[in-house]
C-alpha cells in the first residue's frame, strides 16, 4: 500500500481528512461502532483486491465503508445519502475554485 508521498500529509485533498475527522467525531459520539467501521472498511479494501492502492483508492474504500455502516445500522437511509451525495456533487459544480463548497448554494449564486 501507498499512502502518499509525504509522511507528514496524510491527506491528499480535504475531502479526506473531513472523512477521517466525522468517522472519529461519529464514533466518539457513540454513533459509528469502530469494529462495525472497521469491518465494513476490510471489506472495501479486500474488494478492490490486489491493486495498488494509493490515497484516492484507500479513501474511497473509507468513505464505502463509512456509507456502508451508516445504512446498515440505520443511522441514515440509502435516499438521505444518495441525496445528501447528489447535493454535493452539485454544490461543487456550482462552487466558483477557490471558494468553500456550501450545500445551500443556489445554482445562480456561487459561492455564497
Amino acid at each position: 500500500m501507498n499512502l502518499g508521498t509525504d509522511p507528514d500529509r496524510p491527506f491528499d485533498a480535504p475531502w479526506q481528512a473531513q472523512l477521517f475527522a466525522t468517522t472519529v467525531a461519529l464514533n466518539e459520539a457513540g454513533h459509528l461502532p469502530w469494529h462495525r467501521w472497521a469491518d465494513a472498511f476490510g471489506a472495501a479494501l479486500a474488494g478492490q483486491g490486489d491493486a495498488q492502492t494509493d490515497n484516492a483508492t484507500y479513501y474511497a474504500a473509507w468513505l464505502d465503508a463509512f456509507e456502508t455502516v451508516l445504512i446498515e445500522d440505520g443511522i441514515a437511509a440509502p435516499g438521505e445519502v444518495s441525496d445528501l451525495t447528489e447535493a454535493w456533487h452539485q454544490a461543487a459544480r456550482a462552487t466558483p475554485h477557490g471558494y468553500p463548497i456550501n450545500l445551500a448554494t443556489e445554482p445562480d449564486q456561487p459561492g455564497r
